[in-house]
């Protein structure tokens, strides 16, 4: 059957979804759906028969049950600022857009129990205020926090500049509130820190791209507001020196680093030329440079830990000039260099994004072996390794020439991303360490499954979504006619 056979009436729908959220919640205007059809990267479009904003669990639930009846797809949406297309609605009649964002209240903070409950569709940005607000600390750290949903941070199993010390979203979990494929509310919210009754069932949808359930509630985990907190940047020769040196941070700094960030000289390049404004740390360019952060709560004082740490690192020639920021806004504009890197890709215009994972230890070999080959490949292009060293995640991104036209950059950009993943293979890596697969990677990501993980995968999606009613064809491709 194909999907829309069973009711093809689209005003009669609308018509009853007004009824079910009221006329405002209904969105079905052309201008004002398109950032409902447009993600981050600008780079596609996708086709909507609206964008539905509930504002309870309850009128979820009625919407799944309602598009389970006539077998309409919904494709569940956060800040949609993802880069892997895993919220793009494809189909201008049979996909219903279900936004998040009118599900903002922040439930309730404990901070004795070092926990939060809030809506799915509260910013992650107003998350880590609420919370610092308490005295307390929502570590999770992304470049798009002022538009990101906690909703999409679940589902996406959301990574960002803090894993190192705090793990991946899936860490900062206590309980979800999911409403499944039927219309049925799965509730497990919980602030317990330990429960070991049988199968964490909440673990099925958290990184699932919202294929298995809607995420409408989740408490989080909280830890100590950090009184201290000492940044630098340094500069060094080679990725195998900021390698070194991550090793010695992890031992002389007591645990206590929070962030390590590898930036070559030409992402600094990049950020400087995008932002003028920023005021250079170093007196000199080199090769590499680490951004790093050590952050801790109670009466300890850090900086002497830290120069004591650089001193050494300077004494043995593996730092070879660095700065430690004096204050909250030097600490500000060390990060900005981050930023503005990202920010100087995004206006470059059409570019390759990567986001991959190797282990640490294989990070400057990778590095250099992919620089090879697509530098041979691609001289003209330029090549913007960077990425979080403290957990193997390399943003591996390539900048096409400015002079090529729009259909030849897809092409090269295509041939370089094959190759890098290629090289990820070598390594016994990941093509995916944070953003997820969607539905741009799903065609790489099937391939380098194994028999025994599709089987069980398929499995699950046929027990728990039989219809294909969320988000199908994102991860896996869509079984039925659309």
């Amino acid at each position: 059957m194909n999907i829309m056979d069973a009711h093809t009436d689209t005003s009669e729908i609308l018509s009853d979804l007004r009824q079910m959220l009221g006329t405002k919640n209904v969105i079905t205007e052309a201008g004002a759906l398109i950032r409902y059809c447009r993600d981050w990267s600008g780079d596609s479009d996708g086709k909507t028969l609206a964008a539905l904003c509930p504002t309870t669990t309850e009128e979820v639930s009625r919407v799944v049950k309602y598009c389970l009846n006539h077998e309409l797809i919904l494709i569940p949406q956060g800040g949609h600022s993802g880069l892997v297309c895993g919220a793009m609605p494809q189909d201008s009649q049979s996909h219903l857009v279900l936004s998040l964002e009118r599900m903002n209240k922040i439930r309730k903070i404990s901070a004795l129990d070092f926990s939060m409950d809030v809506d799915a569709g509260c910013i992650l940005e107003n998350v880590k205020q609420a919370a610092d607000d308490e005295g307390c600390l929502f570590p999770l750290s992304l470049g798009a926090q002022g538009s990101c949903q906690i909703g999409g941070n679940v589902a996406t199993n959301a990574g960002g500049l803090n894993v190192l010390r705090y793990g991946m979203m899936r860490e900062l979990i206590l309980g979800l509130e999911v409403v499944l494929p039927n219309g049925e509310i799965f509730e497990s919210m919980s602030s317990l820190r330990k429960d070991n009754r049988g199968i964490d069932l909440k673990q099925i949808f958290i990184g699932s791209e919202g294929t298995m359930g809607i995420v409408t509630g989740a408490s989080l985990k909280l830890f100590p507001k950090p009184d201290h907190v000492v940044t630098s940047f340094v500069g060094l020769n080679s990725i195998e020196d900021a390698i070194t040196l991550f090793a010695q941070a992890r031992r002389d700094c007591c645990d206590l680093l929070s962030a390590f960030e590898l930036i070559s000289g030409e992402c600094v390049d990049l950020a400087f030329k995008t932002m003028p404004s920023l005021k250079d740390p170093l007196e000199s360019r080199f090769p590499v440079n680490v951004l790093l952060e050590v952050s801790a709560s109670g009466p300890l004082d850090l900086q002497p830990l830290v120069e004591k740490f650089l001193m050494k690192a300077m004494e043995s020639g593996l730092v070879l000039d660095g700065t430690l920021a004096a204050s909250k806004a030097q600490s500000a504009n060390l990060w900005l260099i981050r930023e503005a890197m990202t920010e100087g890709q995004a206006q470059y215009g059409r570019h390759l994004r990567t986001d991959v994972s190797v282990a640490i230890s294989d990070m400057p070999a990778f590095i250099r072996e992919t620089d090879k080959v697509l530098q041979k490949a691609f001289p003209d292009s330029q090549l913007i390794p960077f990425g979080h060293i403290g957990d193997g995640n390399v943003h591996y991104n390539v900048l096409p020439p400015h002079h090529l036209a729009d259909e030849e950059k897809i092409v090269l950009l295509k041939a370089a991303e094959k190759m890098i993943f290629e090289m990820v293979d070598q390594f016994g890596g990941s093509i995916s360490a944070e953003h997820g697969i969607g539905r741009l990677k799903q065609v790489d990501f099937l391939k380098r499954m194994s028999d025994s993980q599709r089987f069980l995968l398929d499995g699950l999606k046929a027990m728990v979504d039989p219809e294909e009613v969320l988000n199908s064809g994102c991860i896996l491709p869509l079984k039925k006619a659309c």
